[in-house]
């Protein structure tokens, strides 16, 4: 499928605010609403969306505290990855999963209430695991994140 500027706007909009109705991404693109929302059901069939989802405010659900916890295998092989990483996922705590190359290979993204919450989650949760050879743990002070995808053009 290829896309075009108004298809790109589109897309920016709504990952910028997910809760538009048509009428005003409609606006926002320059576009008729019956148009736009044509292009929304043909973006959406096309799999260009993964879900509309809502940000809820961490501190307002009792997180006190994220961190990035970096894990190092103790075999590099594809059981022991899937292994771990299903494990991760299965913990509430978890946010997000990254598989990563270079010297480690997961870091994880964990919100939990305090401290004392981290500490345990890291020494039974992790730690313990078989697959885990290596645990590195770091706060987050501050986590911004840009909602928007970059736009990727193709030049021709």
């Amino acid at each position: 499928m290829r896309l075009d500027r108004i298809d790109f706007g589109i897309l920016e909009a709504l990952q910028n605010n997910a809760r538009l109705s048509n009428k005003e991404l409609a606006s926002q693109v320059g576009l008729a609403p019956s148009s736009c929302l044509e292009r929304v059901r043909r973006l959406r069939q096309n799999g260009l969306f993964e879900g509309f989802h809502a940000h809820v405010d961490p501190r307002k659900v009792g997180v006190g505290l994220q961190a990035m916890v970096t894990i190092r295998l103790s075999k590099h092989t594809r059981v022991n990855a899937l292994s771990f990483r299903d494990y991760a996922r299965s913990q509430p705590e978890v946010m997000q999963i990254f598989h990563v190359a270079g010297s480690n290979d997961f870091l994880i993204h964990l919100v939990v209430r305090d401290a004392e919450h981290l500490r345990g989650l890291a020494l039974d949760a992790f730690t313990n695991r078989p697959e885990v050879s290596y645990i590195e743990t770091s706060i987050i002070f501050e986590h911004v994140r840009n909602p928007t995808l970059p736009v990727f053009v193709d030049e021709e």
